[in-house]
């Protein structure tokens, strides 16, 4: 069975084209013209990847993306003409796992899909047991969190950029070493999206006694230490 993708895009010709190339390239691309069709589509037809509009009639993008990750970890990349800094940083801490600007290459597109689809798949290099490091619990075969017994809201990405600083506690880690390690060697944004994933877990920690905390190594990146 082909992998079902959902485009939520209220342009037609839009989403008609990128429908048709993903199509070419063996996807079973569904397309949502609403918020709130969308929703719906992704409840009853459980894509295994969203492509995503911010400026939607009904409920928006961001807000589509933030009710997705309530039910889970489905790869998310926003597709829009909102390119500011703060539309790119609302839409990761959203929740989303890449953010293509418009205008666009459809082709560019379709590898981004593949590479968000074989990141969210491949096992790659997670340890084979849980992680645990003061009051932090990491299941990487669930690819779950808790802090202090109780189970942890984490993006996709927040959970894999934690489970790497786990990996080694007080070893600093480079932003590029984080980037190729969560988002893969062929990433191509930027390595500072790694900043705003590392304010979000560093505001979820804090909310949680006896949890570690990261830490800035200055010149360096971040390392994950005692709280």
């Amino acid at each position: 069975m082909a992998t079902r993708i959902l485009i939520v895009e209220d342009e037609r010709k839009t989403a008609d084209i990128v429908a048709r190339y993903l199509a070419r390239a063996g996807y079973d691309a569904l397309v949502a013209r609403t918020g709130d069709e969308g929703l719906a589509m992704f409840e009853r037809d459980a894509p295994e990847l969203i492509v995503l509009d911010a400026m939607l009639p009904g409920v928006d993008g961001f807000e589509i993306c933030r009710r997705v990750r309530e039910r889970g970890n489905t790869p998310i990349i926003m597709l829009t003409a909102r390119v500011g800094e703060n539309d790119r940083i609302a839409g990761l801490q959203s929740g989303a796992d890449d953010y293509v600007p418009k205008p666009f290459s459809p082709r560019e597109l379709v590898a981004r899909v593949q590479a968000v689809l074989r990141r969210s798949a491949r096992p790659d290099d997670r340890p084979p047991s849980r992680l645990r490091f003061g009051a932090l619990e990491l299941d990487p075969i669930g690819s779950s969190a808790r802090l202090a017994g109780r189970d942890a809201e984490l993006t996709r990405t927040e959970y894999r950029v934690l489970e790497a600083l786990a990996s080694t506690p007080n070893v600093a880690w480079s932003r590029t070493r984080l980037v190729e390690r969560v988002f893969g060697w062929d990433y191509e944004g930027s390595e500072r999206t790694i900043d705003t994933h590392v304010t979000n877990l560093r505001r979820k920690l804090a909310a949680n006694d006896g949890a570690p905390r990261i830490a800035t190594a200055f010149g360096v990146g971040y390392r994950l230490c005692d709280g």
